[in-house]
């Protein structure tokens, strides 16, 4: 097993790894997705990540989400096994499933993946965001499925998120900026031991005009 790590300071630690043999096997179709998987090692910003907005921090929904529930999926078994796993490998549930979804699974290519969108970059930009700063984010989980690249976010009560749909999203549309992949080849979720919701982002909207505060 071959992975490669480090750790960026971005108001907290994160630790970013990709898993290279699978990394290298999965993405041969999205060949720009593994160049920026390896150049963000080197050339991330990590200036903007000191600022908000953040995409965990988004509090409005989108329009036309057409969230599915998915009973029993892979990732559910995975949140699992990675909570029993991994119980006295680490203190917090995020890298217990993290790090084994990643060490086990044969989809997922890396975790804590950095990713930064500038304000031209989408329209009303400062309208949705009430902000002029880039917005930033780390991908939970990204894997490669069924030819798609998945945006997997995990949320311990996955059932009581209002707005996982809206941060996921955002990963997504972020990651296809840094990469140039159309949107059509990404789908998202977010999930926990029991609970898994995913949606095609292509097909969302952004709000133009938020009338309240997005940032708490």
């Amino acid at each position: 097993m071959v992975i490669k790590k480090v750790s960026f300071k971005h108001g907290w630690w994160y630790f970013y790894r990709v898993h290279e043999p699978k990394t290298k096997q999965l993405t041969k179709q999205f060949p720009e997705l593994k160049t920026f998987l390896y150049d963000v090692f080197e050339n991330c910003p990590h200036d903007y990540f000191s600022l908000e907005p953040r995409s965990s921090k988004l509090t409005f929904n989108l329009n036309n989400l057409n969230l599915q529930p998915v009973l029993n999926h892979e990732v559910n078994i995975l949140a699992k096994n990675g909570l029993e796993n991994n119980a006295k490998r680490f203190t917090t549930a995020h890298p217990k499933v993290q790090m084994f979804m990643l060490e086990e699974d044969s989809n997922t290519i890396a975790i804590e993946v950095p990713l930064w969108l500038q304000p031209t970059e989408l329209d009303h930009y400062e309208n949705i965001f009430n902000s002029k700063n880039p917005l930033t984010g780390h991908i939970d989980a990204l894997r490669i499925e069924d030819d798609k690249i998945w945006i997997w976010d995990y949320k311990p009560n996955a059932h009581l998120e209002k707005y996982a749909s809206t941060q996921t999203f955002f990963y997504a549309y972020m990651l296809s900026k840094r990469t140039q992949i159309p949107l059509e080849n990404f789908r998202c979720g977010y999930f926990d031991s029991k609970n898994t919701y995913v949606f095609n982002p292509e097909i969302c909207k952004v709000p133009r005009i938020i009338q309240q505060k997005l940032l708490k």
